[in-house]
């Protein structure tokens, strides 16, 4: 028989193909021996059922910004509290949907539970707006019989994500502010001050100083070359827009991130908060340790935290403990490795993990507020011996032609 299948590769990567065997049971073994953590499996009557299938689920329909998907699983949680049904709860929520592509998902997840799919399976046909841990805890809480606690956790970890990612925007938005200012302010300078000024020194033959001769000749240069900036800028765009969306791209940026000064040990903060968060609540939801350690792959492409991931599975497949790795790695503070470590001893390490997460988070939103208070100066700072030392180099040479005068 043909099973589709879906799995977690030992990158973390989502693959979704078919196979031949016996059975389900067969299917799996045969998966487990390749080394992928299957997720889903499900016999087909025929191949074209299985293509079908496979594009639907790569296609992912579309996709709900974390703001709607907030509201939608924390909407989801209270209404099965009330004691509604799934499938109610998610026409309910569909009706309240704003956006058309929004409610048709939602629409979607209704009629893959009206037709016998368990919730979790009906989520992985949309993976650009569930991703695999968020399965997991749903897949785990419907085992469970506690669905809606599991949602209840969702809810908090998709909050989480949003409230940091909003106050990362609103930490940045006035440095980005300053920066647009001073480069305007420079490219006026440069562009246009700097060309009048050397026109009336050429006429007026005035003997101009060091500084203010390169600042002349950086002018004219820039006046000259201007159409080979502009086509710097956007193949610089380009280039950014293609490592957004490539692989290697992706995987390029994820490890620079960490090596800028300030900016790295913010970004290892909160990779390493998602990932304690992550891995706390997959463990409270009963998830198996490696299938959390797959699942929490994804999270990063960074590869100091794979390099962690490593460790981690390499302790607890040898009888190891997990916060020996942790203790290992770079990546984590002695205080946050000593917790993990007594939650092991305690039989507590979901909760454990999730504290860690919590105090990375207090940490955190003090380093985002120092950092940006650091870079608002340095941008000011900036901003003003440049636009000094313009001033200067220009008005220097007209002192010297009033002296001359008088």
């Amino acid at each position: 028989m043909i099973v589709a299948y879906e799995a977690v590769d030992s990158e973390g990567r989502t693959k979704t193909a078919s196979v031949e065997a016996k059975d389900e049971r067969d299917a799996r073994e045969q998966l487990r021996r390749q080394g992928l953590y299957v997720t889903r499996v499900e016999p087909v009557k025929d191949e074209q059922a299985v293509g079908a299938r496979e594009r639907k689920t790569a296609a992912g329909g579309g996709k709900l910004p974390l703001k709607v998907l907030t509201q939608m699983t924390r909407q989801l949680s209270m209404l099965l509290r009330s004691g509604s049904g799934l499938v109610p709860a998610l026409s309910a929520i569909s009706k309240q949907m704003q956006k058309p592509s929004h409610a048709a998902l939602m629409q979607e997840l209704v009629e893959e539970l009206e037709d016998g799919r368990p919730f979790a399976e009906a989520l992985q046909m949309h993976p650009k707006t569930f991703n695999p841990v968020f399965t997991a805890i749903v897949a785990a809480g419907e085992a469970s019989g506690s669905l809606t606690e599991m949602l209840e956790r969702l809810g908090g970890i998709v909050g989480k994500a949003r409230a940091v990612r909003k106050q990362i925007i609103g930490a940045l938005a006035y440095p980005a502010v300053l920066i647009s200012m001073c480069s305007s302010v420079i490219n006026v300078l440069l562009f246009f001050v700097v060309p009048r000024f050397n026109v009336m020194f050429t006429q007026l033959g005035v003997d101009t100083p060091a500084v203010t001769e390169w600042l002349l000749w950086f002018g004219a240069t820039l006046q000259s070359i201007w159409p080979f900036i502009v086509g710097t800028l956007i193949l610089l765009v380009v280039a950014t827009c293609y490592a957004v969306v490539s692989d290697a791209g992706k995987q390029w940026l994820a490890d620079i991130q960490l090596r800028i000064p300030i900016v790295g040990k913010l970004r290892r903060q909160l990779i390493l908060a998602q990932v304690l968060r992550t891995m706390g609540v997959l463990i409270e939801s009963k998830v198996g340790i490696l299938e959390t350690i797959a699942l929490t792959r994804r999270s990063t492409r960074s590869r100091r935290f794979q390099d962690l991931f490593d460790g981690v599975e390499e302790c607890v497949t040898s009888g190891q403990r997990m916060s020996t790795a942790f203790e290992r790695s770079i990546v984590a503070e002695p205080a946050l490795c000593q917790a993990i470590h007594t939650g092991e001893d305690s039989g507590q390490l979901g909760g454990a993990m999730l504290f860690c997460a919590d105090m990375a988070d207090e940490d955190n939103e003090e380093l985002i507020t120092l950092t940006m208070r650091l870079i608002e100066p340095i941008i000011l700072v900036v901003m003003g011996v440049v636009v000094g030392g313009v001033a200067m180099a220009l008005f220097i040479p007209l002192f010297d032609i009033t002296s001359a005068i008088r």
